[in-house]
């Protein structure tokens, strides 16, 4: 424990402020659905997804790896640069939950990372060949492949139950969406808790506490755990509502096909490695599930303001980390203070401005921005 000196500790912590911010940014990925179509309470939702959450952090650790060994080289890795990467995560994670928009956490983390490693140790300790084979193409490919996955589950589901009595159909889905949803949040666990995981681990490997091919010790999996479970139970109620109520009209059975669809994605992906979007997974099963069923609205600029947020986000947090790792690499333990200075006062303006116009568990499904156009029955048809 020599090792862990006051700026490990200190990465540590702001680790687990990431991990926080993770939890509240990505509860909308595996509740949003629920909340809207009532089959869930919010309160109880949130609840539900993290305490499963913490569970699944506990599943796997596969994800963890790759970004304690796979994306940087963790031997011209220091605490510095990470620490300097970390800020521009959360800070972009802020910014995205206040305008409401499900941009990606993980996507913050690697290009935060990125950037500060990038600036500290130069362009080679960045393994790039990894940031292509582990991030970006499953980046491109898992929201195409889980909206063609959650538009057939909701042509089937729709098809199989056109004959049968509406209220029946929406209450077994209800129940069936309990289970899904439950589904998505122990799969989010072991997806994104094992980020900062990964995290944590490439911080004591760069501090020499622990070997290179080192996994994460059981107390950094608890700590991880907790910290995205209390984040997720906070409920990120702003991009609730944009991915519950904004997007496109969801009902019981299409929240059952999109949360089907993403715990399948999600799940494949921790068990190969690929340290994906859990937030472009389940947009993109919403996507589907709003295609899956004729006459249901599919609001498209919301969808490409979306879109437009997945694809600055790497290199936003980039930018942002790659300034921070300048100023702490050349200002020492001064530099480092006056990063944690500044980052603390943004976030602390970023979290007043919400305070504007706050979103909560009474107001969550409410929907000032959009019209809804309204469907003739929940068996209105299914895609042609």
């Amino acid at each position: 424990m020599e090792h862990i000196t006051f700026l490990v500790t200190v990465v540590i912590v702001t680790a687990l402020a990431f991990d926080f911010t993770n939890g509240f940014h990505d509860t909308a990925n595996a509740m949003a659905t629920s909340i809207a179509t009532g089959a869930l309470a919010p309160r109880t939702a949130v609840l539900t997804s993290g305490v499963l959450n913490v569970v699944g952090a506990f599943l796997s650790t596969e994800v963890a790896k790759t970004i304690s060994g796979g994306i940087v080289d963790d031997s011209l890795v220091t605490p510095e640069m990470i620490f300097a990467g970390l800020v521009g995560a959360i800070l972009w994670n802020l910014l995205t939950w206040l305008a409401g928009l499900p941009s990606s956490s993980s996507h913050a983390l690697f290009g935060g990372l990125i950037g500060a490693v990038w600036v500290g140790a130069g362009s080679h300790g960045v393994n790039l060949d990894k940031v292509v084979e582990k991030i970006l193409l499953p980046a491109v490919a898992s929201p195409v492949v889980a909206g063609a996955a959650a538009l057939l589950a909701t042509y089937l589901a729709y098809r199989l139950t056109e004959r049968a009595r509406e209220r029946s159909v929406t209450k077994g889905f209800r129940l069936g969406q309990v289970a899904s949803a439950s589904l998505v949040s122990l799969a989010h666990g072991t997806n994104d808790a094992q980020k900062t995981m990964g995290v944590i681990t490439l911080t004591l490997i760069s501090a020499g506490a622990l070997g290179h091919d080192a996994g994460p010790p059981v107390w950094v999996i608890a700590s991880s755990g907790l910290a995205i479970g209390l984040g997720t139970y906070l409920g990120g109620w702003r991009i609730i509502r944009t991915m519950g109520k904004g997007l496109t009209e969801i009902r019981s059975p299409q929240g059952f096909a999109a949360e089907t669809a993403s715990t399948a994605v999600i799940l494949t992906s921790a068990h190969l490695g690929f340290a994906l979007s859990t937030t472009q997974v389940a947009s993109g099963s919403i996507l589907g599930a709003g295609l899956g069923r004729r006459l249901a609205q599919v609001r498209w600029s919301i969808a490409g303001r979306m879109a437009l947020a997945w694809l600055v986000t790497l290199p936003a947090a980039a930018l942002v980390g790659g300034v921070a790792a300048g100023v702490v690499t050349h200002g020492g333990k001064l530099g480092t203070a006056l990063v944690a200075l500044v980052g603390a006062a943004l976030a602390a303006g970023i979290v007043a401005l919400s305070h504007r116009n706050p979103v909560h568990a009474r107001n969550v499904n409410d929907t000032h921005e959009v019209t809804v156009r309204p469907a003739p029955s929940a068996h209105a048809g299914t895609a042609a």
